[in-house]
């Protein structure tokens, strides 16, 4: 049997597996591959806790999420019909209302409500025919939509794309963007001490969400608070393969490497293939003021995008996202 991002369990390997790990994979393989229009998967205790991304397939018409690296869930979807494509690419979650309505469509509800663009595309509850059927929204079950909509939080990277990887993780020595300088480990640990993930953030607390997005097409990266550009500068990029389309989500310090600890997806928005590019993020190289400026806004969640595309105006917004194809 193939085993593909479908059906593969992240970290267990067959080899090493025990019963109860064989009982696992069994559930999972039967949990996907039986999944109807309306029907999920949801396993929180999978992994309680950690940094959450959703993937979505459209392809698949298939929802995965994942914490800390690991799938806790997969849900049937519907994403936009002929005329109404939902669009690909990486977005993070601008607004959270759970009982919005449309304020396009004749006040039509959509109960959970992600939103990811200011021009109405979102993830919220809705009818799931088995086929894409939206106006461009990505439709979930209902009950699937309240879990999803309490673990999410301002700033969540979403990636609707044709092919992604499973996550990954990666951890690099010193700052990004500069090279290895294990003697910069102090400062970026002093940077993010004391500085929470936004999934823990009161109400009250307005510390604004930071965000880079580093396009490898145009040679120019942009640093990012609450979706408005702080900062921006070129970008330089070792050697001359392609870098690919990659999400990093900061974990926070590692003091086994003196440097960052990230969690990656990669991905394509058609249907070409995706790959982990473990060295991606090392080859890249940014000027040192800029380096500065994200160090000071940095915090845990943070989100860096790596894209092939362009960064004018028609594959990027001005509210914080990149639009693949």
């Amino acid at each position: 049997m193939k085993i593909d991002r479908r059906h593969f369990v992240l970290g267990a390997g067959a080899a090493g597996m025990s019963a109860l790990g064989f009982e696992v994979l069994a559930e999972q393989l039967k949990d996907i591959s039986e999944l109807k229009p309306g029907d999920f998967t949801w396993h929180p205790d999978r992994q309680p806790t950690g940094p959450v991304a959703v993937v979505v397939s459209i392809p698949e018409q298939l929802v995965h999420v994942y914490r800390n690296g690991v799938r806790i869930a997969v849900s049937t979807c519907s994403t936009g019909k002929p005329g109404h494509s939902t669009p690909t690419g990486v977005f993070v979650v601008l607004q959270k209302d759970k009982h919005h309505r449309s304020s396009t469509y004749n006040n039509a509800p959509m109960p959970n409500m992600n939103r990811l663009t200011w021009s109405g595309i979102a993830l919220h509850a809705g009818n799931l025919p088995g086929y894409p059927a939206s106006h461009g929204c990505v439709r979930l079950p209902l009950a699937f939509s309240e879990n999803l909509f309490e673990i999410t939080h301002l700033g969540t990277p979403v990636i609707i794309s044709g092919k992604s990887t499973d996550p990954w993780e990666l951890k690099h020595p010193g700052m990004v963007l500069s090279g290895y300088a294990e003697h910069e480990f102090e400062a970026v640990e002093a940077s993010l001490e004391d500085k929470k993930h936004p999934r823990d953030w009161s109400e009250s607390e307005t510390a604004p969400i930071t965000s880079v997005i580093a396009s490898s097409r145009e040679r120019r990266i942009m640093l990012l608070e609450n979706g408005n550009v702080v900062s921006e500068g070129d970008l330089a990029i070792d050697g001359s393969g392609a870098i690919g389309n990659h999400v990093f989500v900061l974990r926070g310090p590692d003091s086994a490497t003196r440097g960052l600890h990230w969690q990656a997806i990669s991905h394509h928005p058609g249907e070409g293939p995706a790959t982990a590019e473990e060295a991606a993020i090392t080859r890249l190289h940014t000027s040192d003021e800029f380096v500065a400026r994200m160090r000071e806004r940095m915090h845990p969640g943070l989100v860096m995008i790596l894209t092939e595309a362009p960064l004018h105006p028609d594959t990027r917004s001005g509210q914080d996202f990149v639009i693949m194809s």
